[in-house]
């Protein structure tokens, strides 16, 4: 498909096809990526179009097609809010908790400065000795102690800060959901 030809089927077509993806999704933000979509289709796929007065024809029934697709998907695969699903959720395994705090721990060591970041990293995980970290790191054992140390407060902090903060948030939102069942309540 030359391109003017791509642009005159945008210039021609493109209200019409939006309002069509409106009238099928109700909804601005799915009317907006169906019609992108679909022109998106005939410029990758517009070669197929041997009549250029079908090309009105060819917009509208892809949109619908790719509507229709769409619509299985959701159909396959449902979304649900968590919370009206959440007692059918599998528990949390000791395993997957160790996961989930390995990654939090790792986080928030990635986030200290490189020179108490590097010495954490060499003792904890991987298991060198003092000496052997001062000769790495081309610092006195002293230094290594200290940044240890100083480390290792850093780390603990953020993690306290990061639990504080989780234990806020699930207040805060059961807060909301209590104000919500009252002003309902009245």
């Amino acid at each position: 498909m030359k391109e003017s030809d791509y642009e005159e089927a945008v210039v021609n077509f493109y209200e019409g096809l939006y309002a069509f993806g409106y009238s099928l999704t109700r909804n601005e933000h799915d009317a907006s990526e169906l019609t992108q979509e679909t022109f998106y289709r005939l410029l990758t796929r517009g070669g197929i179009i041997r009549d250029a007065s079908k090309i009105k024809s060819w917009l509208f029934t892809t949109l619908y097609r790719i509507f229709l697709a769409w619509e299985r998907r959701r159909t396959s695969l449902p979304h649900f809010e968590i919370s009206t699903v959440e007692n059918e959720l599998a528990p949390v395994t000791a395993e997957q908790m160790d996961v989930l705090l390995e990654d939090v721990v790792r986080d928030s060591l990635l986030q200290l400065e490189e020179r108490y970041r590097a010495p954490l990293m060499l003792f904890y995980l991987n298991d060198h000795s003092y000496e052997e970290i001062a000769r790495i790191l081309a610092v006195p054992i002293g230094t290594v102690m200290s940044r240890l140390s100083r480390g290792k407060a850093l780390l603990r902090q953020r993690l306290t800060a990061r639990a504080i903060g989780a234990v806020a948030n699930d207040k805060i939102t059961h807060l909301q959901g209590g104000l919500d069942s009252a002003s309902r309540a009245l």
